[in-house]
């Protein structure tokens, strides 16, 4: 059988695991590229994070709609973070299509080094449509992150 397909990427941020965990988690609506990337019928105005087992994380639009993008399946701050990706192939919110983004926070020489990787990806072109989204998403997040240090 052959091995899942898969995403990685690893990058060091200039702060603390904490405060990196905080911002991928608390800000992500700040960092996400939204106008560019969301799946809901509306614009989004944030994405959200619910800090717990089971959470969701989803785009909000001004009107209040919610579009789902999955849950959170481990939540252990400010080191890991897993959840489940329940987007489909064609880009819309689908629970059966789960694959998972996992995210590991370690200190290293006074910053913290970010290993992420989405995994279980179903296909090839979704495989290659996310490796070629998650890099300048990691980027607006690191820039995020130690442009207010």
């Amino acid at each position: 059988m052959p091995e899942p397909l898969s995403v990685r990427q690893s990058l060091i941020v200039r702060t603390s695991p904490e405060r990196a965990f905080s911002v991928f988690t608390e800000r992500i609506g700040d960092w996400w590229r939204l106008a560019d990337m969301h799946i809901g019928e509306q614009p989004p105005i944030t994405a959200i994070v619910e800090p717990r087992v089971g959470g969701r994380w989803f785009e909000r639009a001004a009107d209040g709609t919610e579009c789902p993008w999955g849950h959170v399946r481990v939540w252990e701050p400010p080191h890991r973070l897993v959840l489940s990706w329940e987007i489909s192939a064609d880009w819309r919110p689908d629970p059966t299509a789960t694959s998972e983004v996992e995210v590991r926070f370690a200190a290293e020489d006074g910053a913290t080094r970010i290993d992420f990787e989405h995994r279980g990806i179903e296909s090839l072109t979704l495989r290659d449509q996310l490796a070629g989204g998650w890099p300048g998403l990691l980027q607006a997040f690191a820039k995020t992150t130690t442009d207010e240090e």
